[in-house]
């Protein structure tokens, strides 16, 4: 039977020849990923009468979610951790500054083809990348599978998107990922399997094909898979912790839906309050001021993200009245960004720059917002009371915007760019803004004509979007 990448790699860890979904079945994950959550875990798992986790090879711990700590109860929490991956024999254990715990997988070389990856933290689907099984699980499940070593999961459904063509210069994987949210719904691959697929995905970088499954856990995904080829392989050459198999869905397998994508037509978007899946266009937010730009996060910290902004901020000025707020996803991303000269120029710009970590992205520290401040922010969430303050509001958009955003009018390039023009935001205030000449005057000059023709026939983000028979509407 012909079948798709969920329901193989389900199929090959419960022993199993085939699955479908809706299947109930019994797997060992390969890793088993917590972070700072790691002490409530422990904490359950001695309320079930657990002594000596199940494997101890199996685990990968990460401080990053609030480090360095922010408070003594943090502090106390990372010291039980310490000494719970002391006492358990865990080799696989990340330290304060070390950075995010989806990106140290990767780096680590943990998360790998064929594999199957649990983590107790919603963002866990990031695995994908590397053409893994990713999902998140609760703290009660995690604590199970250190007692235990397996869990009961679902076969989800999948769904099959497929990108053809390729993006426009200044058009990121970010946009592709809000794009596609704004238009299926923050519910649009609820409890789903979601398969990326077509030329636009395979000719992404490493880097930027992370952003999708990452962003999928917006969408309500279970997991999400991007095929490996061979720039996964030969990332992994030297890197992989064991040997590994990847698996590909079957050309003819089934699915719950098919939704294909001109990624041609696309161009910058924003996330605007309190939807991630409220999506337009970035030219209609022109103008709108912001307190603080965020750049960093599992979803767009790594090096390729900081070398956008840094084209952007390149002899130019974090405007009066706000703050950029800079931190790389790994201690790795960090030194690569310190060779190149990157941090140099966040600093020059006037940007803060800080440890490798989760910072603002959920409110722990390093940024959070006052009451009645504007964010926009390089992140996944921008629900009320993310980043740690409910009356603020969070805008979402790709590292170069971010950046573009925070240097205000006075340094931003004159004149109509796309569809917008800086003189519409105040003097001397920072506001969200088209990343400009510096990204995108290519963009506007080879997608003028395609944008106006899509805009006379449907001016809905639906614009790109084909749908196969079976798809919901």
């Amino acid at each position: 039977m012909s079948q798709t990448f969920v329901e193989k790699v389900l199929a090959k860890k419960a022993g199993l020849a085939e699955t479908k979904p809706g299947q109930i079945v019994e797997v060992i994950p390969d890793v088993a990923l917590s972070h700072d959550n790691t002490a409530p875990i422990y904490g359950i798992f001695q309320k079930m009468g657990g002594e000596k986790v199940f494997n101890p090879d199996m685990h990968a711990i990460t401080l990053d979610h609030a480090a360095p700590a922010p408070s003594t109860q943090h502090a106390e929490n990372h010291r039980i951790i310490r000494q719970f991956v002391k006492e358990q024999g865990i080799n696989n254990f990340f330290e304060v500054g070390r950075g995010i715990c989806h990106q140290i997988l990767v780096e680590e070389g943990l998360a790998l083809p064929g594999e199957v990856v649990l983590g107790s933290d919603s963002h866990t689907p990031h695995a994908g990348v590397m053409g893994a099984f990713g999902a998140g699980i609760g703290r009660s499940e995690m604590a199970s599978i250190w007692a235990l070593g397996n869990l009961w999961l679902r076969v989800p459904e999948s769904l099959k998107i497929v990108v053809n063509g390729q993006l426009n210069p200044g058009v990121t994987a970010k946009d592709l990922a809000l794009y596609v949210i704004g238009d299926l719904g923050n519910d649009g691959g609820l409890s789903m399997s979601v398969e990326w697929h077509g030329e636009a995905i395979q000719a992404l970088s490493l880097s930027s094909r992370a952003v999708l499954p990452n962003m999928m856990a917006e969408m309500g995904a279970k997991n999400s898979y991007v095929a490996p080829d061979q720039v996964v392989f030969d990332y992994l050459k030297g890197r992989a912790k064991r040997p590994y198999e990847p698996l590909y869905p079957d050309p003819d397998a089934s699915y719950a839906g098919v939704i294909e994508y001109d990624a041609s037509k696309l161009e910058p978007m924003v996330a605007a309050p309190h939807r991630v899946d409220n999506v337009r266009p970035l030219s209609e937010y022109a103008g709108t001021h912001v307190d603080q730009a965020f750049l960093g996060t599992c979803t767009n910290g790594r090096l390729e993200d900081l070398a956008a902004a840094a084209g952007v901020l390149t002899g130019r000025k974090v405007a009066p009245g706000t703050r950029l707020i800079v931190i790389p996803a790994s201690s790795q991303v960090y030194l690569e960004a310190l060779k190149a000269g990157y941090i140099q120029i966040f600093i020059e710009a006037g940007a803060v720059v800080e440890s490798p970590g989760c910072g603002p992205c959920m409110g722990n520290h390093m940024g959070v917002p006052a009451v009645g401040e504007v964010s926009i922010s390089s992140a996944n969430r921008n629900f009320r009371g993310r980043m740690g303050t409910r009356e603020s509001e969070i805008y979402l958009a790709s590292p170069a915007v971010v950046a573009a955003s925070a240097v205000g009018r006075n340094q931003a390039p004159e004149g109509p760019v796309g569809h917008i023009t800086f003189s519409h935001c105040q003097p001397s205030r920072p506001a969200i803004a088209q990343v400009g000449r510096l990204v995108s005057a290519i963009w506007q000059q080879q997608t003028a004509n395609q944008r106006q023709a899509t805009q006379d026939s449907s001016p809905t983000l639906r614009q790109a979007r084909k749908v196969h028979e079976g798809d919901k509407p």
